[in-house]
C-alpha cells in the first residue's frame, strides 16, 4: 500500500515532455476515440440523406435530421450516466476499457448494410461515449499530484489528440465512403460501389480498435490510476439528495417522457433526450433550494452562461447536420481543379483549433489581469459564431447562381473556431471555479447537458433542406445569426452584474 502511495506522490517525467508515462496512453485512446467518432459523424448525415440508389438509406431530411439530433445530443448527455457508473461500481480504467469495446462494436455493427445494425450501432456508439469520455479525462487528473504545476499542461497535449483524432478521421473515412478511386477498386472486386459507405465506417471501428489494443498494451503505465470506484468523494454530494430532490427529479422525467412522445420530433425517437432535460430540471430544483445565499448566488451565474452556452452550441454543431447538407449539395467540391469528397470540410475545424489553440493560451496568458472576464469572454465566442452565420446566410443568397466556393464554408469554420476557443474551455473553467466544492461534478453535468441540448437543436436544422431553397436556406441562417448576436449583445450588457455577483472573479 505505501509503495502505491508513493507512486501517485512522486513526480513521473518520463512520458511526453516530461509528463507522466501515462499520459501518452491515454493521448492515443483519446485520438482513436475521436477519430471512430469524427469519422463516422463526417458520414452519418450524408448517409442518411443519401437515396437508395447512391448506397444511402433514403431519409427525408426532416427524419433524418431527429435521428441525427437524438444521437449527437445522446453523446454529450450518457457522459453523466457513465461517470456516474465508474464512481460507483467500475472504476474508470475499465469504464475506458469497456466504453472502448462497445464503441468499436457499434462502428463495425453500421459495417454492415442493414437497418437494424444501423440503428444499434448508433445505440453502441452512444453507450460506449458515454463509459470512455469522462473517464478518460478523470484519469489525466489522477496522473498528476494535486499541486503538480504540469496539470494544466498535460490537459492541454491531450486536447491536442481530441483534435488530431478530428482532422484525421473525415479525411481517411470520407476517402473510403465518397471517393470515385475507391468506388472503383470496389467495382474491380466485383462488389457493389455504392456500398463504399461502409467502408468508411468500418475504418472507424479499425481506429477505435486500434486505440483499445494501445490501452491495454499500455496498461503498466496506468498502474495507479482509475482503478477503483470512487465512492467516497460522491458521499457529501449523496447527503444532498433528499426525498424530495428525488420526487422532482423522477416527476421531471416522466413530464420529459410524456412531452417527447406527444410533442417532440419524432415521438418516441426523442422520449430519451426529454427524459434527461425533465431529470436534470427536477434534480437541479431539488438540489439548489438547499444551497446557502452565496453557493446559489454562483450557481445561479452558471446557469446563465449556460443558458448562452446552448445557443452558441446550437450554431457550431450543425458542422455535422445542416453545414454538411451546405457542403455536399451546394459547395463546389474542387480546388484549382483537384476533386475532394465533400466530408473532406469536417477537417477544417480540427485544424484552425491544433493552430490557433496555442496562440489563444498565450494571448490569455499574457494579458494575465488584463484579459477580459469570463462572461466577456463567452459573449466575444457568441459574437463569431452570429458573424459565422451570418456568413453563411450571405453564401446561401449566392447558390441559386450554382455551387459556391469552398472558401465560404472555410470562413464559416474560421470563425466558429475561433468562437469556439473563446467559449468552450472558459466554460469549463468558469464552472468548476464557481461551483460549490460539493457539486463541481454535478454542475460540470450541466455544462454537458447545455452542449446536448444545443447538439440536438442543430441537429435539426437539417430539414431546412428540403427542396434546397436559397430564400429558405438565407433567412433560416440569418435567423440563426440574430439570435446569436442579439445573445452577444445581452451578454456584454449583463457582463457588469454577472461580475458583481462572483467578484472574485477577474
Amino acid at each position: 500500500m505505501s509503495s502505491s502511495r508513493e507512486a501517485t506522490v512522486t513526480p513521473d517525467t518520463h512520458g511526453f515532455f516530461g509528463h507522466p508515462k501515462g499520459l501518452s496512453t491515454l493521448f492515443f485512446t483519446e485520438m482513436w476515440e475521436r477519430f471512430s467518432y469524427y469519422g463516422m459523424r463526417a458520414l452519418l448525415t450524408l448517409y442518411m440523406t443519401k437515396s437508395l440508389a447512391d448506397g444511402g438509406l433514403g431519409f427525408d431530411e426532416k427524419f433524418a435530421g431527429i435521428i441525427y439530433a437524438t444521437y449527437v445530443s445522446s453523446v454529450w448527455y450518457l457522459p453523466l450516466i457513465g461517470g456516474w457508473l465508474a464512481d460507483r461500481f467500475l472504476g474508470a480504467r475499465r469504464a475506458v476499457l469497456l466504453g472502448g469495446i462497445v464503441i468499436a462494436c457499434g462502428h463495425y455493427s453500421m459495417a454492415i448494410d442493414s437497418i437494424a445494425t444501423f440503428y444499434a450501432g448508433l445505440i453502441l456508439i452512444a453507450m460506449g461515449t458515454g463509459l470512455l469520455k469522462p473517464n478518460i479525462s478523470a484519469m489525466v487528473g489522477q496522473l498528476y499530484p494535486s499541486e503538480d504545476k504540469r496539470r494544466d499542461a498535460g490537459f492541454s497535449i491531450f486536447y491536442m489528440g481530441i483534435n488530431l483524432g478530428a482532422f484525421f478521421a473525415p479525411l481517411i473515412t470520407g476517402f473510403l465512403a465518397q471517393s470515385a478511386t475507391i468506388r472503383d477498386f470496389i467495382s474491380s472486386l466485383g462488389m457493389n460501389p455504392n456500398k463504399s459507405w461502409h467502408w468508411g465506417f468500418a475504418a472507424a471501428g479499425v481506429g477505435m480498435t486500434l486505440g483499445v489494443a494501445q490501452y491495454l498494451l499500455g496498461g503498466n503505465r496506468l498502474s495507479h490510476v482509475g482503478l477503483k470506484p470512487r465512492k467516497a468523494a460522491t458521499q457529501e454530494t449523496s447527503s444532498k439528495f433528499d426525498s424530495l430532490t428525488a420526487i422532482l427529479a423522477i416527476v421531471g422525467a416522466l413530464i420529459g417522457i410524456g412531452f417527447g412522445y406527444k410533442f417532440g420530433e419524432g415521438g418516441w425517437i426523442s422520449v430519451p433526450f426529454w427524459s434527461v432535460v425533465g431529470y436534470f430540471a427536477g434534480y437541479l430544483t431539488g438540489t439548489t433550494r438547499l444551497l446557502e445565499s452565496e453557493e446559489r448566488k454562483r450557481v445561479l451565474v452558471i446557469f446563465i452562461l449556460v443558458m448562452f452556452s446552448i445557443i452558441f452550441w446550437m450554431t457550431f454543431e450543425q458542422a455535422g447536420s445542416s453545414l454538411t447538407l451546405f457542403a455536399d449539395r451546394l459547395t463546389r467540391h474542387s480546388i484549382f481543379g483537384w476533386q475532394f469528397p465533400s466530408s473532406w470540410f469536417q477537417s477544417v475545424q480540427p485544424i484552425f483549433i491544433i493552430a490557433f489553440a496555442p496562440v489563444f493560451a498565450f494571448i490569455w496568458q499574457t494579458l494575465a489581469d488584463r484579459q477580459p472576464s469570463s462572461p466577456a469572454k463567452f459573449a466575444l465566442g457568441l459574437f463569431l459564431a452570429g458573424a459565422a452565420f451570418v456568413v453563411v446566410a450571405i453564401a446561401s443568397t449566392l447558390t441559386g447562381q450554382g455551387l459556391v466556393s469552398p472558401l465560404w464554408l472555410v470562413a464559416v469554420y474560421f470563425l466558429q473556431t475561433l468562437g469556439e476557443l473563446c467559449l468552450s474551455p472558459v466554460g469549463l473553467s468558469t464552472i468548476s471555479k464557481l461551483s460549490p466544492a460539493r457539486m463541481v461534478g454535478m454542475m460540470l453535468g450541466v455544462w454537458f447537458l447545455s452542449i446536448a441540448i444545443g447538439s440536438y437543436i442543430a441537429g435539426l436544422t437539417t430539414r431546412l433542406f428540403e427542396g434546397n431553397s436559397p430564400d429558405t436556406l438565407a433567412k433560416a441562417f440569418g435567423t440563426f445569426a440574430a439570435i446569436s448576436l442579439a445573445a452577444a449583445l445581452l451578454l456584454a450588457v449583463l457582463t457588469p452584474l454577472i461580475k458583481k455577483m462572483i467578484p472574485k472573479e477577474s
